[in-house]
């Protein structure tokens, strides 16, 4: 996994609409779907272990390799117009997803494109439509709303950091009336997460990730996002580090034990300091011993089918 650069327009926006909190601040933060569960601090060896386990179970498998050798954007798939959008009213309708069609998009395209890495290697990716593009970009749009408006799309090119580093795949290209330069989105599905080596863990304590935010540009830190409840400190994540793979354990801070606590739980960013840039390898949850994907706020979404 190669290190991508500082957190994204795209990636600030997504979290902004759900009012995620840092893990320093005091911002307000989402009730998640599902209660998180409460550790407390005699799990931390028992969450080492498993980290180790998954570390060793991912290193040399088949799984890896297919990893190794599929298309996994690990960073934004839509690249705004050159020099960003213009104006809070463009930047409230991009976040709102307002968006207007005012002529036709391609109905039409190719089936299949190539995906160029920058080392030499490349592979034949099923593509998006233009149509299906657009629809990710574009909600249920409220009259009188600022909105924006596309005028046209052709398929064209982009780069899009993967986790085998830099790569140029094909994109539908949006024109956007006021704007010289179009919107980018990259027209390529990722491909399917490999099947684990290592089962989820069942008897061990502990909250699953499954959604990375960013990678340093350095490589030294990953944000992701963890769940905690409402009657402890936040979040804890803790990295275990091999040649192969970094291994993430999540779990709470001080959860209490007496009284009355509610059971939701909430959402935080968590960033987490590494001793060797992430590179190219795997970036892994210790529960459920699946790779934490980079999720696009706009665009397609890894998938386990």
């Amino acid at each position: 996994m190669r290190s991508s650069g500082p957190v994204s327009l795209l990636a600030a926006v997504a979290l902004a609409a759900v009012g995620l909190g840092t893990v320093s601040g005091c911002g307000s933060q989402q009730e998640a779907k599902s209660g998180s569960r409460q550790e407390t601090s005699g799990d931390a060896s028992e969450l080492a272990h498993r980290a180790r386990e998954v570390a060793a179970a991912w290193d040399g498998s088949v799984a890896a390799a297919e990893w190794r050798s599929g298309y996994h954007p690990m960073g934004d798939v839509v690249q705004l117009p050159q020099g960003g959008l213009r104006g809070r009213a463009d930047r409230e309708a991009y976040q709102d997803r307002s968006v207007v069609l005012r002529s036709e998009v391609p109905a039409t395209g190719p089936k299949d494109g190539p995906v160029a890495w920058d080392g030499g290697e490349s592979a034949t990716r099923p593509l998006v439509s233009a149509q299906e593009s657009y629809k990710t970009l574009a909600g249920t749009r409220t009259r009188g709303k600022p909105h924006l408006t596309v005028t046209g799309a052709k398929l064209g090119e982009m780069s899009v950091t993967t986790s085998r580093g830099p790569a140029t795949v094909p994109a539908w290209l949006f024109s956007l009336e006021g704007y010289d330069s179009p919107l980018r989105q990259a027209a390529v599905n990722p491909s399917k997460l490999p099947r684990p080596p290592i089962k989820r863990a069942r008897d061990v304590p502990g909250n699953p990730l499954d959604q990375l935010i960013r990678i340093s540009a350095d490589g030294h830190s990953v944000t992701v996002i963890a769940t905690h409840g409402a009657c402890d400190d936040g979040p804890a994540v803790a990295p275990q580090e091999s040649h192969g793979s970094v291994v993430l354990s999540a779990s709470v801070k001080n959860p209490k034990t007496e009284g009355f606590c509610t059971k939701q739980g909430k959402l935080q960013q968590v960033t987490v300091k590494l001793n060797q840039p992430v590179g190219d390898r795997i970036l892994l949850d210790a529960l459920t011993g699946k790779p934490i994907p980079y999720k696009p706020p706009h665009g397609p979404s890894p998938s386990w089918t």
